[in-house]
């Protein structure tokens, strides 16, 4: 907990076409505490690890997580060390969503390192996730726009 006594809670995403699945993970992550920070991913960070361009810009991914106002604080990744912005923000709580990939394999080790130990990491559930995955969306906004 922060000096204010609320449990922070922190995400990470690309969120690249804003849906129904990513409210819900949202909402479904701020159950966790009081304080929901949203990490979002650089468009660099897409590019090397998803090895494609996202639809919309990392700054206009963000303004759409902080007009839905699901969100206390919706920062960017980091371009450098991935899992700075952790040692920053001290999370209380990480959640993650039920299909994420990257980063996770350190993600225990990150946080002993951190002395962050108490952190606790729970994976979320998906939300018909046969319709809203960004990825299926995408294919059908590309199918619309020929």
């Amino acid at each position: 907990m922060d000096k204010s006594g609320k449990k922070k809670v922190m995400v990470f995403g690309t969120f690249d076409i804003f849906h129904p699945g990513h409210r819900s993970f949202l909402r479904q992550a701020r159950k966790f505490g009081d304080y929901l920070i949203v990490v979002v991913a650089r468009d660099k960070t897409v590019k090397v690890f998803k090895k494609q361009d996202t639809k919309n810009k990392e700054q206009a991914r963000m303004r759409m997580i902080q007009k839905s106002a699901l969100a206390d604080e919706v920062v960017l990744g980091g371009l450098g060390d991935k899992y700075a912005i952790i040692k920053k923000h001290k999370p209380d709580v990480i959640c993650l969503g039920y299909d994420q990939k990257f980063f996770i394999e350190e993600l225990e080790e990150k946080l002993r390192e951190f002395e962050l130990d108490k952190t606790e990491i729970f994976r979320l559930k998906a939300y018909k996730s046969e319709i809203y995955k960004s990825s299926k969306l995408k294919n059908k906004l590309f199918l619309v726009d020929i």
